[in-house]
Order: structure tokens, then C-alpha cells, then sequence
């Protein structure tokens, strides 16, 4: 069951603090869907308000895993980042995983140039490049580091080309990159590394589908943009 519950606090909020904001003037809201084993289990939507030269994403989630008709996992998740222009300046969230509450509140320190972090499993400073991890900004696949959105905990990352791919995804077909995303550090237990697959679409600028396997396959699917 830990194994579990660490695989899917890496994976649901799912990562560069520095995006490409521009890509993403035309969208109000991304809308993914979240599968387990097939099943729809929940959802990852994301809402982007603009003003000037400031833009804020926030991030809702939920979902709840059921076995033999009893929810043995429970998440709902909130975040907010907070760009000037294409920097990262604040970025909060909190996470309720069953009734165990994490945070993270990190800052940009304009006179050090670094992030300040506190969070529920780490507190210091990082790299003002390093990534917050969402799937709606495809930076991620340009990032060596991730902080983690739900405790701010830092991660070493290497991101792979593995080909360009048809998928069909709610009947329209997309003709996507497909990326592999790893922890750097191999020596890292099993259930401690990063282990994705990501397809990204360069028309619409946004990872459609996400999917790995671990206590079950999971797939997270772009169902909506507005």
C-alpha cells in the first residue's frame, strides 16, 4: 500500500517554471480525464486567468480507487501558479490524500534569484529554473529537475525522443511526439522513480495523454480545450 500511495504522489500532479506563456494565450481551461485499469476515475482540469503580463494556472484533482467496492485511495488536490511574463513567482498548493494534508508554498526571492520552498517534505531554496509539475506546460520535457507540486521535494529527470505516433484519443486523431520521462538516479528504489510516457502535440502546444504502470496501468487523457 505505500508503494501505491508514493507512485501516486509523483504521478497525479503529475511538472519548467520558466514556460513558453504565449502558447498558451488561447486557452481558458485544459480538461483531462484520469483512467485506472480502463476505468474513469477522476479527473485534472486547469484553469488559466491573465492579466497584463500576468498570468495564474490553477489546478484542480480528484479521484478515488475502489477495490471490491471499498475506496482504499483518495485524493483531491489544489494549486495555483503565479507568472510574470514567462517566470514563475509564487506557486501553493494543498493536497488532501486520504486525511493526510501536504503543502507547498514556494516564492521567487527577487534579491537571490532563487525559489524558496516550504513544503511538507522539504524546505530550503532551488533554481528559479527548476520545474513545477503539471502536465498542462510542456516544458517538462525540456527540464533536468522537477519540485514536487504536492510536497515540494526536488527530483533529478532525463526525458527521452522515442518517435512521432497516431493516437486516437475520444474519436479525433493526433499526430503526437512520443517522449519517455525517467529519474536521472538509477539507483533509486523501484517505487521512487519516475517511469512515464507522454505524448505531445505540437499543433495545439499540449501533452494529450499520459500513462504508466504501477498497482495498475493509469492514463491521463486530454478530453477538452477551451
Amino acid at each position: 500500500m505505500k508503494k501505491f500511495v508514493l507512485i501516486i504522489i509523483i504521478v497525479f500532479f503529475p511538472f519548467i517554471s520558466i514556460a513558453h506563456m504565449g502558447h498558451y494565450n488561447k486557452y481558458n481551461k485544459i480538461e483531462m480525464e484520469i483512467f485506472r485499469n480502463g476505468e474513469l476515475i477522476g479527473y485534472n482540469y486547469y484553469f488559466f486567468n491573465r492579466n497584463g503580463d500576468e498570468t495564474i494556472v490553477t489546478n484542480q484533482l480528484k479521484f478515488s480507487v475502489k477495490l471490491l467496492g471499498t475506496t482504499i485511495f483518495k485524493v483531491e488536490a489544489y494549486g495555483e501558479e503565479k507568472y510574470k511574463k514567462n517566470q514563475l513567482v509564487t506557486y501553493k498548493s494543498k493536497t488532501l490524500q486520504n486525511n493526510k494534508e501536504k503543502f507547498v508554498n514556494l516564492i521567487l526571492n527577487k534579491k537571490t534569484n532563487m525559489f524558496e520552498i516550504k513544503g511538507s517534505s522539504y524546505d530550503g531554496e532551488a533554481s528559479k529554473n527548476f520545474v513545477i509539475g503539471n502536465w498542462w506546460n510542456h516544458k517538462i520535457l525540456q527540464a533536468d529537475n522537477q519540485i514536487s507540486p504536492i510536497s515540494g521535494s526536488i527530483k533529478k529527470q532525463v526525458v527521452n525522443f522515442v518517435g512521432k505516433e497516431k493516437i486516437n484519443l475520444y474519436g479525433k486523431i493526433y499526430e503526437v511526439d512520443h517522449f519517455t520521462l525517467k529519474s536521472r538516479d538509477k539507483n533509486l528504489p523501484k517505487n521512487k522513480k519516475l517511469n512515464f510516457n507522454i505524448w505531445y502535440d505540437r499543433d495545439s502546444s499540449t501533452i494529450v495523454k499520459v500513462s504508466y504502470s504501477r498497482m495498475g496501468n493509469w492514463e491521463y487523457k486530454l478530453k477538452k480545450l477551451e
